[in-house]
């Protein structure tokens, strides 16, 4: 364990004013005060939970979509470069640090160490519920930090106290503990969570709430048990084959009870905000703007992604706040502007159904086909994929009065400002010219946790549980069908789903290589397409082990050839602008495929040319060798340590994985 992980902390380097709680805004330091001192009134319990929040958010980014685009890399998105976790060998071990980093939940620690027994003693000044309420948040934010950790490590310490610097006590405290002991304890946090929270967080959605522990111990419930069911077997899991792990810690263990044990909290927890949500689902009015000119809102749906103020919108349990000369992003200026570095897929819009909830292969669907453009292709479809996705014709944002029209799609434009696919990604887009046309006046705000997800868990959690769909499942589910406009008959849909179609496009289709039925397909689609450009899909496909059968896998995305696009990219001369060229190429060559393929338009210092390939090592992330090196035993013997590797990857920095 690195000593970062528990540095003894003296003072508390953090604090902030109820004003800026209530705000979510900048989290700068203000002062130094020691611990016999703070944390003895409510408002100091306010300054450090939320200094400690470290929620996914929009965030001051040079360039980008910041997170409508962190499902790049994925078959929803892809960005301007493929990472290398597609590459076998590209990925290496890391010298110091990397994933195992536990300095947030070590700050978390240090709150629980002194705020606790204060608050035993009753010596916490202030409204009691309050207090509670800021001990109950601090839970939260410890389980978001242990279910991050988990996500990326497996199986991890437990550790609840912040630990002095003392070398022996460390790495005693390093022993990695089975993933599932590690689950329940992060269940038992957000248990105590939702005994402390108020139902209203005070100052607002800004702040952690009752619902937002339901949803994220649904959450954190729904990937163990999912990671569980589909990775058994296999050494990333307690007792299979390989699992570097103590077997001496699992007895007793039984994955089949524990797979059920999961699925049926995350039952429990998302029907508690999946029955607020139901009815009550913020409007779709399905126009493919959504503001006017006035920058009012036409199309709540929409602007609930992008809104300035988002505390009025049912689904929103929490969200971050932006404002001038406080806290601002550059988002807007990508969104309206360019196309942010990233692009919907072939397959991630092809995913898409009609209104008449037939897939578009589907005998009678009424699809247009893609051979006429962006908007021919979107014509008839699910109002998720028609809204937020750039058509020829949009307003980008408004200068005044004055829109500013989409043409096409940007595929020349820079790197950091290209539209990767050519499917340009609208959702979260404002049309502010101001937004638009300044960097960093970015003020929208940014959705921490959606209601909605809770209704998506249910859904998928009762069907792995009991491999049928209840009266709440089918509520939960004709709701969002009727909000995107589809025909909320899924039946109709299952019956005119073809795997074999589906599994060209959508990784969701298989788990650990084997393709999964039509109806458990179908909840996984409407994950995919509810929950588009929200950062959900890399766990998602870890956790089904979707990633198995990913070989020489092409992205692909809008039908350039054969199309108007292909001569639609002139300059001032009017010379064709697109160029194919292995070396100083701009678009993929036609005798490789009608779609664009980003990583197919050169061959120079590209891995990816031959598309994707996955390592089963890289469902997790590699320790660093400094880890080992610190807690052996022995210095010159990193084997030496109750700190055991990653299946597949070995322990020096600098190599891959196997």
């Amino acid at each position: 364990m690195i000593k970062k992980f528990t540095k003894f902390i003296g003072t508390i380097l953090v604090f902030i004013s109820i004003s800026a709680c209530n705000d979510f805004l900048d989290r700068q330091p203000l002062d130094q005060l020691t611990p016999d001192i703070f944390f003895g009134s409510e408002g100091d319990l306010a300054a450090y939970t939320i200094n400690s929040y470290s929620f996914n958010t929009i965030q001051d980014r040079q360039y980008g979509l910041s997170i409508f685009k962190d499902d790049n890399g994925t078959d929803n998105q892809a960005g301007p470069s493929a990472i290398n976790f597609w590459v076998p060998g590209d990925k290496k071990v890391p010298e110091y640090e990397g994933a195992w980093d536990f300095s947030k939940i070590r700050n978390n620690n240090y709150f629980f160490d002194n705020v606790l027994p204060k608050f035993e003693a009753g010596k916490i000044s202030g409204n009691i519920n309050n207090i509670k309420h800021y001990i109950g948040e601090m839970y939260v934010i410890r389980a978001y930090n242990y279910f991050d950790r988990l996500q990326a490590l497996g199986d991890m310490p437990i550790v609840t106290v912040a630990l002095a610097d003392d070398e022996q006590t460390l790495i005693k405290a390093s022993k990695r503990e089975p993933r599932h002991k590690v689950a329940r304890f992060i269940l038992e946090d957000l248990e105590k969570a939702k005994s402390l929270l108020l139902d209203k967080a005070p100052y607002g959605k800004n702040r952690i709430s009752k619902n937002v522990a339901f949803l994220l111990r649904a959450r954190v419930a729904l990937y163990e048990a999912t990671w569980l069911k589909y990775h058994k077997g296999t050494a990333l899991v307690p007792g299979g084959q390989g699992w570097p792990g103590n077997s001496a810690d699992i007895q007793g263990f039984n994955i089949d009870n524990e797979i059920n044990y999961f699925l049926d909290e995350a039952i429990k927890d998302s029907k508690v905000v999946g029955e607020q949500m139901v009815n009550s689902l913020v409007e779709n009015t399905d126009t493919r703007e959504g503001m006017d000119n006035s920058l009012k809102s036409i199309n709540p749906y929409y602007t609930m992604f992008c809104d300035i103020n988002m505390e009025t919108y049912s689904e929103v349990l929490m969200w971050r706040q932006f404002a001038k000369g406080q806290s601002v992003h550059n988002v807007q200026m990508e969104l309206c502007r360019n196309g942010g570095s990233s692009g919907w897929t072939k397959g991630m819009v092809e995913s898409f159904l009609m209104q008449n909830g037939l897939p578009i292969y589907a005998s009678g669907s009424g699809y247009k086909g893609d051979k006429d453009g962006v908007n021919a292709t979107l014509e008839g479809r699910d109002s998720r994929i028609r809204i937020f996705t750039k058509q020829d014709g949009d307003v980008n944002f408004f200068s005044g009065t004055t829109p500013n029209i989409y043409d096409k799609p940007y595929i020349l434009h820079s790197t950091e400002q290209r539209a990767v696919t050519g499917y340009t990604v609208k959702k979260g887009k404002h049309y502010s010219g101001l937004m638009a046309e300044i960097h960093f006046e970015g003020i929208t705000g940014s959705i921490v946790f959606r209601g909605t997800e809770a209704m998506l868990i249910y859904m998928e959690a009762f069907y792995e549980r009991n491999n049928t769909i209840d009266a709440t499942a089918d509520k939960y589910w004709k709701s969002l069908r009727r909000r995107a406009k589809v025909n909320d008959n899924y039946d109709v849909t299952i019956a005119a789903t073809d795997m074999n179609k589906e599994a060209l496009g959508d990784w969701g289709a298989y788990s650990n290589g084997v393709m999964i039925n039509a109806t458990l397909y179908n909840i996984r689609r409407e994950r995919r397409n509810e929950l588009c450009a929200e950062g959900f899909r890399w766990a998602d496909i870890k956790r089904w082990r979707a990633c198995d059968q990913i070989k020489n896998y092409q992205i692909e995305g809008f039908r350039f050839w054969g199309t108007k696009y292909e001569n639609a990219y002139k300059n001032n001369k009017g010379e064709n602008l697109i160029v194919v060229d292995p070396v100083k190429g701009n678009v993929s060559p036609k005798n490789e495929s009608d779609y664009l393929r980003p990583y197919q338009i050169t061959n120079v210092n590209n891995s990816f040319y031959d598309g994707y390939n996955f390592v089963p090592a890289h469902y997790l992330e590699p320790i660093a060798q400094s880890v080992f090196r610190q807690t052996s035993s022995d210095k010159d013997d990193l084997s030496k340590t109750d700190v055991y590797q990653n299946p597949g990857w070995p322990l020096i920095a600098g190599q891959g994985a196997e």
